[in-house]
C-alpha cells in the first residue's frame, strides 16, 4: 500500500535517469498534465482490439454512509457481466475512468467507485497529482484512514445491489472486481461480502492483503468462491516476501483457484497510466491476465 517507504523507492527510480527507466513509461507531473490536457488519459493506454461501443454515465449510489459518486460505463448493446473497480489512494480520476472504459470496451459493465465519497466528490486531487507531493498526501491520507473493513463490506454490498438493478448487467453471470493499492483489501472483502454474486477478483500492487491483524483480508478466503489474481510489485514483495506465501497457503487450503505472481522490475503503483512508476509492458501483461481470468470466471 502507498506509504513513505514505497514513495522513497519511486523517488529513487525517478532520480536514476533514463538508463534505468528504459523499460518503462514514466511521466512527471508536468508531462502527464500536458499529455492529458491534449489527449486525455485514454490516449495513454493501448487500443482495445475489436472494441465495443460504450455508454458512459456518472451515477450516484446510496450506501449505508451517504451517496457515492461513481463512473458507470458499459457496452451500448446487450447485458454483460459486471465489474467493480476500486481505485488506488488517489481515487476516481481520469486515469481510472480510462481504465474502466477500456474494460467496458472488452465487453463488461464497469462501475468505478469513488472510495472517498464520505469526504468529497471525485476527483479529490488535481490532474497530475502524485502521492509523492506532500500536499497530495495531506488530502488523501486522512480520507484513506476513514475507511476500514466495515466500510469495505457495506460499500461492496451497495455496489453489487446497484449493478444487479441495471439492464446492462447480466445477472445470470457473476460479478468481477479489481483493486489497486489500497483497493486490494477492498477486492478481498468484496468477494467475501457477497460471495454468491462474485466470481472473480484481481489485485494490482495491493497492500495489506495478508497481515497479522485479526481482520486481515486473507482470513476471509474460506468464505469466498471467487477465482483470484494477485499481481505483486517487486518492491512490495521485497518488503514483505511472506505475504504471497500466506496467500498461496490460504487459497490452497480453501480450494480456491488463485494466480499470484511478482512482476519483475516493477514498483508499487506500476499499473495506472498516470503513475510516476507506470511500467507499460508489465501493466499490459497484468491486464491480459485480468482479461483471461474474467473470460473464464465470469462466463
Amino acid at each position: 500500500m502507498c506509504d513513505l517507504d514505497t514513495q522513497k523507492d519511486a523517488e529513487a527510480f525517478l532520480a536514476a535517469g533514463d538508463s534505468k527507466k528504459k523499460s518503462t513509461t514514466a511521466f512527471s507531473r508536468r508531462e502527464f498534465g500536458l499529455m492529458t490536457a491534449v489527449a486525455g488519459s485514454a490516449m495513454l493506454l493501448p487500443p482495445v482490439a475489436n472494441a465495443q461501443s460504450v455508454v458512459e454515465t456518472d451515477v450516484d449510489i446510496t450506501t449505508a454512509d451517504g451517496v457515492a459518486d461513481c463512473y458507470f460505463v458499459h457496452p451500448a448493446q446487450g447485458s454483460h457481466a459486471a465489474v467493480i473497480v476500486w481505485p488506488d489512494i488517489l481515487g476516481l480520476r481520469p486515469a481510472f475512468r480510462a481504465m474502466g472504459k477500456r474494460l467496458a470496451q472488452s465487453g463488461y459493465s464497469v462501475l468505478v467507485v469513488n472510495p472517498f465519497y464520505r469526504d468529497a466528490r471525485s476527483p479529490v486531487v488535481g490532474e497530475g497529482a502524485s502521492f509523492g507531493q506532500p500536499e497530495t498526501r495531506e488530502i488523501v491520507l486522512p480520507m484513506a484512514r476513514n475507511l476500514n473493513a466495515e466500510t469495505h463490506f457495506t460499500d461492496a454490498r451497495a455496489m453489487v445491489a446497484f449493478l444487479d438493478a441495471q439492464p446492462s448487467v447480466d445477472t445470470s453471470r457473476r460479478i468481477g472486481t479489481t483493486g489497486y493499492c489500497m483497493g486490494g483489501p477492498m477486492v478481498m472483502r468484496t468477494v467475501a461480502a457477497v460471495p454468491d454474486r462474485l466470481g472473480a477478483g484481481a489485485t494490482f500492487h495491493g497492500g495489506g492483503l495478508a497481515t497479522d491483524a485479526d481482520n486481515s483480508p486473507h482470513l476471509l478466503i474460506p468464505q469466498t468462491q471467487s477465482a483470484m489474481l494477485h499481481c505483486v510489485a517487486a518492491n512490495d514483495d521485497a518488503a514483505d516476501p511472506k505475504a504471497k506465501d500466506t496467500l498461496n497457503t490460504a487459497y490452497a487450503a480453501a480450494g480456491i483457484s488463485a494466480e499470484i505472481e511478482v512482476y519483475t522490475d516493477t514498483l508499487h503503483g506500476w499499473c495506472p497510466p498516470d503513475s510516476q512508476v507506470y511500467h507499460e509492458a508489465q501493466a499490459e501483461r497484468a491486464w491480459s491476465r485480468l482479461l483471461a481470468l474474467f473470460e473464464v470466471a465470469l462466463a
